[in-house]
């Protein structure tokens, strides 16, 4: 049976990234997106928020971590992983998102004037310069 894993989706990030290292060394990050949809229902427009957990690995995580703030526009590309933990004898599940590339864009929505670099699978990742970051 064929199967296919693979999320793209852009929003903006609902705090700053939080960086840490496994005991073997490997850097991870964690984001938190909001990624808005906009429907019709009848005559009238509504908007719904989804809000994401994203993990981020290697140098690619030290990167989210340096130049991205809370309210900052991603473009993020992965796949979906379910995680699953016991809290007080209840099995509890929840899905993430672990991010293949993560592409920083300007508050307009395009990509940021600053310099770009390869993340280490090879995609472009924009990553601009400590000067270029308001937050």
């Amino acid at each position: 049976m064929a199967s296919f894993n693979k999320v793209m989706m852009m929003g903006n990030l609902t705090r700053d990234p939080e960086l840490r290292y496994t005991p073997n060394g490997a850097a991870v990050a964690t984001l938190g997106l909001a990624v808005n949809r906009k429907y019709k229902q009848g005559e009238e427009w509504k908007e719904e928020v989804c809000f994401i957990d994203i993990t981020v690995w290697g140098k690619q995580a030290e990167n989210c971590a340096e130049y991205l703030a809370k309210g900052r526009s991603v473009f993020v590309e992965g796949h979906l992983k379910m995680n699953t933990w016991e809290t007080d004898g209840q099995k509890r599940t929840k899905h993430e998102v672990v991010a293949n590339t993560v592409q920083f864009l300007s508050r307009a929505g395009g990509p940021d004037q600053g310099g770009s670099g390869k993340s280490s699978d090879g995609y472009s990742q924009e990553s601009p310069s400590k000067d270029d970051v308001p937050f």
